[in-house]
């Protein structure tokens, strides 16, 4: 009886120092409130950090570690960005896949970082067709992934946001056709997936011109309540500068209704590594953008922190920024 009982109260403790462990490895929960992200106790968050690489990519190049989260927080990020491409997903396999994921967002949670976890498509998903082969996925395949991603990380309050589909396009027609009003019934049945599974992260959702385009939720929201939406307005889209005035009309508005995350900016010199339409620009871009997202409470996350993809915030492997790198690294730790 005594040695019952002694092993009841191991396993009570055992449950309670776990329960602890999971409270210890997570942050406040973050909520919708009116055009703001908030915490539980009401205080109203501003998102600025950084994309990593595809965790696949990562861990492949050996570089898959706390160590490296503990540079993305010493550049001033308070939020990362796992961008999961499909074909990665299924190339490592779902069950591996996930073990990084959890390492990721472990270490965030220790260093204070939220996370979003991306789903790393670019193309049609009404058509199923792409942009690379990538990106290939199905309607089935990604909404299995949020199923999996709602179930493995219920509870978890680190994991902040679900970014449903990370560039939808049609590519002027080149990847079919699909209107707003198909991808809101898209999004819809991702949001309602994750939602019966009980997951509270919010979802993120995308609008046409790969990730830059909001006009439509003017007259035709997402019916979902406590969403927030993305742009990733990158320099060279729309026409390029002057910025400000082409911004409100195509994406900005959205700011003074919902909550708004550019998942995505960044730029590159012409003469850099990596340069590509729609990217190039200066330092001029990193004012601009910096000042209208600050002056209108909208989070940004910038891209990209690697020293290959591109536009890449760094040279090499002891962190040398590059020219945006030295931008946005000094720009996060100003918010600090």
């Amino acid at each position: 009886m005594l040695k019952l009982q002694t092993h009841l109260l191991f396993l009570t403790f055992g449950i309670l120092f776990s329960a602890a462990l999971f409270a210890q490895n997570t942050l406040k929960k973050i909520k919708v409130e009116g055009n703001k992200f908030v915490t539980e106790d009401g205080k109203a968050v501003v998102f600025r950090g950084l994309n990593v690489a595809d965790p696949d990519n990562l861990h492949t190049k050996g570089h898959w570690s706390k160590a490296f989260f503990q540079e993305v927080k010493n550049w001033g990020a308070n939020i990362v960005r796992f961008p999961v491409h499909p074909a990665a997903w299924r190339r490592r396999g779902k069950e591996d896949y996930l073990e990084l994921l959890d390492e990721g967002v472990k270490w965030a949670a220790e260093l204070g970082m939220y996370v979003i976890i991306d789903w790393h498509s670019i193309g049609n998903l009404r058509t199923e067709m792409y942009q690379a082969d990538m990106y290939d996925t199905t309607q089935k395949e990604t909404f299995d992934f949020w199923r999996r991603m709602a179930e493995h990380f219920k509870g978890n309050t680190t994991v902040a946001f679900f970014e449903l589909f990370n560039e939808p396009t049609i590519a002027g027609g080149k990847l079919g056709t699909c209107t707003w009003e198909q991808w809101k019934e898209l999004n819809e049945e991702m949001i309602g997936i994750i939602r019966t599974h009980g997951n509270e992260a919010i979802p993120l959702v995308a609008g046409f011109n790969w990730a830059y385009d909001l006009t439509p939720v003017k007259n035709n929201p997402i019916n979902a309540p406590g969403i927030a939406y993305v742009s990733h307005p990158y320099p060279m889209k729309n026409g390029g500068k002057p910025w400000e005035d082409k911004w409100t009309e195509d994406w900005g508005f959205v700011a003074s209704k919902y909550p708004l995350l550019l998942t995505e900016i960044g730029f590159s010199g012409a003469e850099e590594v990596g340069a590509h339409v729609p990217v190039i620009s200066d330092e001029s871009y990193g004012d601009t953008i910096t000042k209208y997202t600050a002056e209108r409470g909208i989070s940004w996350v910038g891209w990209v922190f690697d020293d290959r993809w591109a536009p890449r915030m760094f040279s090499d492997w002891n962190f040398t920024p590059t020219r945006q790198g030295k931008y946005f690294k000094k720009a996060l730790l100003e918010y600090k």
